[in-house]
């Protein structure tokens, strides 16, 4: 783990012997990458470090990531079993999440599921035909939720989970995510308008069904 001279700010969710669950910011790291930039694991670590006055190394995994740029809700794992257990879930679908987008122009369709192939290249996804060598199907349900102008809020549940799904699908679709310059935006922003902003699963130990969402939801 990376040491900090001081604590930097999380906003928490959810905390207790098992799970800690909290709000990522756009424009940071889910994890640490070979460049020792900032990230919201480090942050964790070091709150929980302080908050219980551990002496010893912080056991703490996320049980999945979010792009740099995206925004909200993260689940990190405490415990190997709860580890263990939330990773079970993702793999039976058991664990869901709900996203917020704010795309680019007015939808004809306000609800209905996108389903493409995609090829996962360098930092970058691609839809492509069914018979590409490594496509994977990827699909999401969308509905319009609010609308101006010049854009859309959408309510996105993924069905698969592929690298950059929903970026890339919504762009396919003509209506790319507000400053996703790299899915062709017209704008270019460290924080693109995507958020998961509610997590859905079962507590690891006492079984609980939990829903956590974020305190600020995007909007346009």
């Amino acid at each position: 783990m990376k040491l900090l001279d001081k604590e930097k700010p999380i906003e928490v969710l959810y905390l207790d012997n098992h799970l800690l669950v909290v709000d990522k910011p756009g424009n940071l790291l889910t994890q640490p990458d070979d460049t020792n930039a900032d990230n919201l694991q480090d942050r964790a670590k070091i709150y929980i470090k302080h908050k219980f006055e551990k002496k010893q190394n912080v056991f703490l995994h996320p049980i999945h990531r979010l792009d740099k740029q995206v925004s909200g809700i993260v689940i990190f794992a405490r415990t190997s079993k709860a580890l263990s257990r939330l990773n079970e879930q993702l793999r039976q679908k058991k664990l869901t999440k709900k996203y917020l987008a704010v795309v680019e122009g007015i939808l004809d369709v306000k609800k209905g599921i996108l389903k493409n192939y995609i090829l996962h290249l360098s930092h970058i996804a691609k839809i492509v035909n069914k018979e590409q060598k490594d496509a994977k199907i990827a699909q999401l349900e969308y509905q319009v939720i609010k609308e101006n102008q010049n854009s859309s809020l959408l309510e996105v549940d993924l069905i698969t989970g592929r690298y950059h799904q929903i970026r890339a699908q919504l762009s396919y679709m003509g209506h790319p995510i507000v400053g996703d310059k790299k899915y062709n935006s017209s704008k270019d922003l460290k924080e693109i308008k995507l958020q998961c902003y509610e997590v859905t699963f079962d507590h690891p130990v006492t079984k609980q069904t939990l829903s956590i969402k974020v305190k600020n939801k995007i909007s346009i």
